[in-house]
């Protein structure tokens, strides 16, 4: 297959010009009561929810890639056309904790609370920030910690690059991550491209099938399939400053979690046991690139990759569970 050609890199570097339609038309943002709507010359990008009563975190939904063809699952599922498990888990692109002291921000028994937007949508071009504080709040309504959420959206040649930071703090007490399947970056494509369907998983580490890339360390997993004569997919990545290297949580139905806390359960060694220390903060970064490329055009993830990672920060201190173990 034909490689992702290199003015795209270096357009994504931003050492060439975007071609002039993209460049153009900039992100545009409309907020409502509970989600921001998020189009690029009147065409969707994705909704950015931060309230729902049912799914008790922030979330994408109905993620599309340039030129209109939707990546994500379609949410809420249409019945008879996808499949409908997981609908409150599998939004689109999240964020989420089966454990942190003990309460379930996976499954929505825990309540990751919008507060407020700390930085107000705002679009230059062919880049879309902002950020919001959250409050991490346990089943009984306990304040746990907070976490300050920055997101970048940026226009590429072949996609949309969503970047995704989270802080977390808490001053009443330590915060301790769990050892789960279901910890961290998560996406669910859409029902065409999930490898049932013909699609494809492959990863930094050069393995491919959900099968296969299941449990193993990488820096990027890429999920795509047909969509008449395009590929599309989303190509996830973590950051390599992230307190530790994830593994992957991959499903052949559409699921991809990039998941650096989960080593026990992703049969590597021991249970983890993450500590935060009270007033420190802790840091994680992923990203997320949305695209839409001819069918025979393969995405060089270490490309993107490098080009993800080379605009990295520095992570706050933690320490690894009671008795040190790392």
């Amino acid at each position: 297959m034909r490689p992702f050609p290199p003015s795209g890199l270096l357009a994504a570097l931003g050492l060439l010009s975007l071609p002039a339609a993209a460049a153009d038309a900039g992100f545009a943002t409309s907020e409502g009561p509970d989600r921001l709507t998020i189009t690029q010359a009147g065409r969707p990008v994705a909704e950015f929810v931060f309230r729902d009563e049912r799914i008790l975190r922030p979330y994408f939904a109905n993620v599309h890639a340039p030129g209109g063809l939707q990546v994500t699952r379609r949410h809420p599922p249409v019945a008879g056309v996808d499949p409908d498990d997981h609908d409150t888990m599998h939004p689109g692109l999240w964020l989420a904790f089966g454990d942190v002291n003990g309460a379930d921000f996976w499954r929505n028994k825990g309540r990751i609370e919008h507060v407020r937007f700390v930085e107000s949508p705002r679009a230059e071009g062919k880049r879309l920030r902002f950020a919001t504080e959250c409050r991490l709040l346990a089943p009984t309504g306990e304040v746990i910690g907070s976490v300050t959420n920055r997101f970048a959206l940026t226009g590429l040649t072949e996609g949309w690059l969503i970047e995704w930071e989270a802080t977390f703090q808490s001053d009443a007490g330590p915060l301790v991550f769990g050892d789960q399947e279901e910890m961290g970056f998560g996406a669910r494509v859409a029902t065409p491209i999930t490898e049932k369907n013909g699609g494809r998983i492959r990863s930094s580490a050069g393995l491919e099938t959900a099968k296969v890339t299941w449990g193993q360390p990488a820096d990027w997993c890429d999920y795509s399939g047909r969509m008449g004569d395009r590929r599309a997919g989303l190509l996830l990545m973590a950051d390599p400053v992230n307190f530790r290297p994830s593994w992957w949580h991959n499903r052949n139905y559409g699921l991809t979690v990039a998941n650096p806390f989960g080593r026990a359960a992703m049969r590597q060694g021991d249970p983890s046991l993450v500590t935060v220390p009270r007033g420190a903060p802790f840091r994680l970064r992923f990203a997320a690139l949305v695209y839409s490329v001819e069918a025979e055009v393969t995405i060089d993830g270490d490309a993107v990759f490098g080009n993800f990672a080379g605009t990295r920060k520095a992570g706050g201190p933690f320490r690894e569970g009671p008795d040190g173990r790392n």
